[in-house]
């Protein structure tokens, strides 16, 4: 089992991430427009809630192991997009990435359970949102 440094740092990088998630898709949310706006702003602020709630759970964990949270955020580009299509392609990235860092974070847990248990968890729900942008694409390019 790596050492509880090693896993702060990639939960303070998973952390990093779920907060620009709140930015993101609070953004997303503004920038939408056409006519399938309102279910896809909705979504987006659901999504926003929901990396708020990671993010605030990382952070538990984080101070459980006797880490300190990151105050950063990880970058969120300006592609000035306002088109649904786009958009949605930028999250599909965006959870690819997030659901890279919870992997990346698996292997380091050991014998710690509840920790992995933690991060099956969240690789799962980023499963389902990868999943479900996927499907959102494949029904809009039809």
């Amino acid at each position: 089992m790596a050492d509880n440094k090693q896993i702060v740092e990639k939960l303070n990088q998973i952390l990093e991430m779920e907060i620009s998630g709140v930015v993101r898709y609070l953004h997303y949310a503004l920038m939408v427009t056409g006519p399938n706006r309102i279910p896809i702003v909705k979504w987006f602020h659901e999504q926003a809630n929901e990396a708020y709630q990671h993010a605030s759970t990382i952070g538990e964990k984080i101070t459980a192991l006797g880490g300190h949270p990151s105050l950063k955020v990880s970058a969120v580009p300006e592609t000035k997009t306002h088109r649904a299509l786009e958009i949605l392609k930028e999250s599909l990235q965006f959870e690819q990435a997030a659901i890279d860092l919870y992997k990346n974070l698996l292997p380091l847990c050991g014998d710690n359970i509840a920790l992995e248990e933690l991060v099956r968890d969240m690789i799962k729900l980023e499963t389902e949102h990868i999943e479900e942008v996927q499907k959102m694409l494949n029904v809009s390019e039809a």
